[in-house]
């Protein structure tokens, strides 16, 4: 097992009632295998940037966050801290609003909250599902890397691969046969370090996100034994939406 770091320690009654449910919940449908554990980093905030390949991975990340001895926390929208139940948990488990507005200003916000906190944030680079035919990563945004620079925090990539077998993306979850073998990988922090002091430069921001969706895809490379197309898929290209269904 996973050493335990100081926020888990202690990680509060939502965060148990939830692991309590969700991890056994998600066991039924993934036997999950993590590589990589060691380059989790057990104190301290940090950024970690998954691929998004099924709309039920976003488990995947959480279970193994938590099984790697750190709380998953996400981003999430504004509007969702006002919906009652809803908005009591994620304040409760301390997730980091997103809102509209400045998008510098709000990513050293957002660096603030963690560095305060020394916690992390787990946020997903594409944005939404990949648009990628064969399910490889596209071109990302720039958030990840926002957050990462306007507080000096380590960008973490991780790879996954499995969730398709049970939960094609935009399809239905298969509920039969039961543990389906998943694997993540955790890679080495991405270095953005000549880029520190830069977060207000379009360039910059652009540069750290293709290093870090070169990683991931690195990462995911090495889980399916294959080589990525060569050119990132660019749902603007192909006269895609960038959000919503396919």
């Amino acid at each position: 097992m996973a050493p335990i770091s100081p926020e888990r320690a202690r990680p509060g009654g939502v965060f148990r009632l939830l692991a309590a449910i969700v991890v056994p919940l998600y066991g039924w449908f993934a036997r999950l295998e993590i590589r990589g554990r060691e380059k989790m980093p057990l104190d301290g905030p940090f950024v970690l940037a998954p691929n998004h390949h099924s709309e039920i991975d976003p488990l995947t990340v959480a279970v193994a966050t938590w099984k790697l001895g750190r709380l998953p926390r996400f981003l999430a929208k504004e509007s969702l801290f006002r919906v009652p139940v809803l908005g009591a948990a994620l304040r409760a488990t301390k997730m980091v609003p997103v809102k509209r507005g400045n998008q510098g200003a709000l990513a050293l916000e957002q660096a603030r909250v963690l560095v305060e906190n020394r916690s992390g944030v787990i946020v997903y680079p594409e944005g939404t599902l990949t648009r990628d035919p064969d399910l490889w990563p596209m071109r990302g945004k720039t958030g990840a890397v926002r957050i990462a620079l306007a507080g000096g925090l380590p960008v973490i990539p991780v790879a996954h691969w499995g969730e398709q077998q049970f939960m094609p993306r935009y399809g239905r979850l298969r509920l039969w046969p039961p543990r389906r073998p998943v694997t993540l990988v955790v890679g080495d922090p991405v270095d953005l370090s000549d880029l520190r002091g830069r977060e207000h430069e379009r360039a910059a921001l652009e540069e750290g996100t293709e290093r870090v969706m070169a990683a991931i895809t690195a990462l995911l490379e090495e889980l399916r034994g294959e080589t990525a197309p060569p050119a990132r898929w660019d749902p603007t290209q192909h006269g895609q939406a960038e959000t919503g269904r396919l």
